[in-house]
């Protein structure tokens, strides 16, 4: 069993991380087309992100049940910066994108300034969750 959760909580990292590289082109694209054309780009986009928040749940189940499975304890200082970093994605994820992209529908942004912001945004986010699997990985002592 505890090798399925470790292949399900490998596969969660991947799916957490992996649609925002398909962003890139993604985002080179949108600055090209028409309303239409960019109101499905942006569909796609919003559901790249739909994705990684599923995964994430995933994620963190998995991870849980293998700290149980594993016998590591909370107060480890890997654990512990994990989390740390994982809520911060997670209200970093809140607030990068979709209010973005509601401010762009709402005409409050123009698409240059969009495409810029939501091209940070996933820069940022991918910097995150490296660190957070860097964490996982490395298991650092740092305390």
């Amino acid at each position: 069993m505890y090798k399925f959760i470790v292949f399900a909580h490998v596969l969660s990292a991947i799916l957490s991380i992996g649609p925002f590289f398909v962003l890139f082109p993604l985002l080179n694209r949108m600055k090209l087309q028409n309303r239409e054309v960019l109101d499905s780009h942006l569909e796609v986009f919003q559901a790249a992100i739909r994705i990684v928040k599923h995964a994430g749940h995933v994620l963190v189940v998995s991870g849980i049940l293998l700290m149980w499975q594993g016998n590591w304890p909370w107060s480890t200082s890997w654990v512990i910066m994990t989390i740390v970093v994982m809520v911060s994605s997670i209200v970093f994820l809140a607030r990068a994108f979709k209010p973005n992209i509601r401010l762009f529908r709402d005409e409050k942004i123009d698409l240059n300034t969009l495409v810029v912001k939501l091209r940070r945004s996933v820069w940022l986010y991918i910097l995150l969750l490296l660190i957070m699997l860097w964490f996982m990985v490395a298991k650092p002592n740092l305390w």
